[in-house]
C-alpha cells in the first residue's frame, strides 16, 4: 500500500457528527460541535476529544463523519435565489461542485445500519468565491446550545446508567430528536435523502435587505423508506455501493429550497424547527455526476466549514456555526498530522507516493 501524501492547502474545515440517541434511543445525532459561549469551560480540544469512541479515534480520519464518499457535479442555479442574496452562487448559471456523502459516526468501518444520521458536505464555487455547507437529514438538531451538546457527549460516554436520563431531564428539547431518531424510516439510498442546514444564516440581497434563511437539498429521486431491519439486510456498505452504481447509470438531483424566517422565528436555536407555511424559494438543482472513493478523491482534503461563505451570505446569532468552525480546525489538524495512518490506495498503474519527510 502506498503512503498517503499530506492533505493539500485547499482544505479548510470539516463536519462533525455524533451518533446520538446513543443509550436513550440507540440512534445517531449530528454534532454541531464547537461553541465558545463559555470559553473558560469549553474548547475545541475538549469537544473533539469527547467525540472519540472508547477505543480512541480512527487515526488519519475525520473525527466524525468518518465514513464517506466523494462526488463531483454542478449546481444549476435558476436565479430565483438572487431575490434573497447577492451571492454569485445564486445568480443564474451553472457552478462546479465538490461534495461528500457521509455517515454520522467516528468509525470509518461502521456498518451503515448502525448509524442513524446521514450527512452531505458541499462546496459550490462561483465568481472566485466558495460556499461550503455541512448538512444532515434530521429536521432539527437535538440540543439548543454548544454547552448542551458537550453535556450530551459526556452523558453518552458515562458509565453511570442514569447519565442519559439525567441529561434528557435537563434538556427537554432532546425529546423531539429522540422521537425522530426512533421512528423515522431509513432511506435505501443517499439519493433519496433530504439534507438540511438546520442553522439559520443571513442572506443579503442586492438592495442591502437582510433575510434570515435556512436551506434544504430535497431529493428528486423517489424515496423508498425501509425499516431498520430491512435496511440492515442490504449490507454493511450498501450506501456507498448503491450511490456509485446509481450515479454511474444517471446523474442524481436535489432541489435547493431556501426557507425564509418570519419575524419572531428562532434563529439562534437549531433544535427548534420553523413553523410550516414559511416562504420558500426553489433556487436551483444540485446535480451529482460522478462518485469517487474518498481515499484519493477530490473531497478528501476539504473540510466543510459552515462559516466559509460568499459575499451576500453570513452567519446569524446562532452560535453553532462559528463554534463548529473552531472545532473542525482542531479535528483537521489532528487528522492531517496522522496522514501516514490513512489507508490511501494508489490508483492502478500510479507511482507510489513519497513518504512525508
Amino acid at each position: 500500500m502506498a503512503q498517503l501524501p499530506p492533505p493539500t492547502p485547499r482544505a479548510a474545515i470539516g463536519s462533525l457528527v455524533l451518533i446520538a440517541g446513543i443509550v436513550a434511543v440507540g440512534a445517531g445525532a449530528f454534532a454541531y460541535t464547537g461553541g465558545f459561549l463559555s470559553p473558560e469551560r469549553l474548547s475545541p480540544q475538549k469537544l473533539v476529544g469527547a467525540l472519540a469512541p472508547p477505543g480512541g479515534p480512527a487515526l488519519g480520519h475525520r473525527r466524525n463523519h468518518a465514513k464517506g464518499i466523494c462526488f463531483t457535479g454542478v449546481f444549476q442555479s435558476n436565479g430565483q435565489g438572487a431575490a434573497l442574496s447577492r451571492a454569485p452562487q445564486l445568480a443564474k448559471g451553472d457552478f462546479p461542485v465538490v461534495g461528500r456523502f457521509n455517515l454520522g459516526t467516528p468509525d470509518p468501518n461502521a456498518p451503515d445500519a448502525t448509524v442513524r444520521v446521514r450527512g452531505l458536505g458541499l462546496q459550490i464555487t462561483a465568481g472566485g468565491q466558495v460556499w461550503r455547507a455541512a448538512m444532515i437529514d434530521p429536521p432539527f438538531f437535538p440540543v439548543a446550545t454548544p454547552d448542551a451538546f458537550y453535556a450530551l457527549l459526556e452523558a453518552s460516554h458515562s458509565k453511570d446508567p442514569d447519565a442519559m436520563k439525567g441529561f434528557i431531564a435537563a434538556h427537554p428539547e432532546f425529546a423531539a430528536f429522540g422521537a425522530w431518531a426512533g421512528s423515522a424510516p431509513f432511506m435505501a439510498s443517499y439519493a433519496e435523502d433530504a439534507f438540511n442546514s438546520l442553522n439559520a444564516f443571513l442572506f443579503t440581497d442586492a438592495a442591502g435587505t437582510t433575510h434570515a434563511v435556512r436551506w434544504s437539498f430535497r431529493p428528486q429521486a423517489q424515496p423508498e423508506p425501509l425499516s431498520p431491519a430491512d435496511f440492515a439486510k442490504l449490507g454493511p456498505n450498501h450506501l456507498e455501493t448503491e450511490i456509485a452504481e446509481r450515479v454511474a447509470g444517471a446523474p442524481q438531483r436535489w432541489t435547493l429550497v431556501l426557507t425564509v424566517a418570519d419575524p419572531g422565528d428562532p434563529t439562534a436555536d437549531p433544535s427548534k424547527a420553523w413553523p410550516e407555511g414559511r416562504r420558500t424559494v426553489e433556487a436551483g438543482t444540485l446535480v451529482v455526476e460522478k462518485i469517487e472513493a474518498e481515499a484519493d478523491g477530490p473531497c478528501r482534503d476539504i473540510n466543510f466549514d459552515p462559516t466559509l461563505l460568499p459575499d451576500g451570505m453570513g452567519v446569524s446569532d446562532d452560535p453553532f456555526p462559528a463554534a463548529r468552525s473552531a472545532a473542525y480546525a482542531r479535528s483537521y489538524n489532528l487528522r492531517t498530522a496522522e496522514w501516514k495512518d490513512y489507508p490511501y490506495q494508489a490508483p492502478a498503474g500510479a507511482a507510489p507516493q513519497p513518504k512525508q519527510p
